[in-house]
C-alpha cells in the first residue's frame, strides 16, 4: 500500500474560516488512488481544521461568532497574555475544534459531501502561514499495479 506525504503551507489572510479544499483536492488527484484515506494534521496550537458547509456563508459567520462568544478576547480572563490579547482565545478555540481530519478517497478524489469543504480556521487576527501535513495511503488504480 503506497503512502504519500506533503506539507501544505497556507497563508490565512485574517482570522476566520478559509476554504483550502481546492489545494488539497489537487494534491490528492495527483496520486490517482483507487481507494484510500487522507489524513490532515495542522502543526499549530492557535489554528485548526474543520469540514463544514460551503454553500451558505452565514454558516461560517455564525461559527465565527460562536467561537468569539465562547472564547472572547479579554485579557482579564486569562493568565497567558504575553503573545497578545488574541493568543489565549486562539488556543481555547483550537482546543474546541480539530487539529486532525480523516477523509476517505476513491477514484482519485476525496469523498466529501455535496455541501462540504475543508477549512483552515485561523484563530489569530494577524495573517499567519500555517502548515498542514497531508498523508495519503491507499490502493493504486489497477492500471498502475
Amino acid at each position: 500500500m503506497p503512502h504519500y506525504q506533503h506539507i501544505l503551507t497556507s497563508r490565512a489572510p485574517s482570522q476566520g474560516l478559509h476554504d483550502i479544499t481546492a489545494d488539497i483536492a489537487r494534491w490528492v488527484r495527483s496520486h490517482e488512488l483507487k481507494l484510500g484515506l487522507l489524513t490532515l494534521f495542522i502543526r499549530h496550537t492557535s489554528a485548526s481544521l474543520t469540514i463544514q458547509e460551503n454553500a451558505d456563508p452565514d454558516v461560517l459567520r455564525d461559527l465565527e461568532g460562536f467561537l468569539e462568544r465562547i472564547a472572547p478576547e479579554d485579557s482579564a480572563l486569562y493568565r497567558h497574555t504575553s503573545e497578545g490579547p488574541d493568543d489565549m482565545p486562539a488556543h481555547i478555540r483550537a482546543a474546541l475544534t480539530d487539529s486532525q481530519l480523516s477523509i476517505p478517497v476513491a477514484g482519485g478524489a476525496m469523498l466529501l459531501g455535496t455541501w462540504q469543504a475543508i477549512y483552515l480556521i485561523e484563530h489569530r487576527r494577524q495573517p499567519m502561514a500555517r502548515q498542514i501535513v497531508l498523508h495519503l495511503a491507499g490502493e493504486l488504480r489497477d492500471e498502475d499495479n
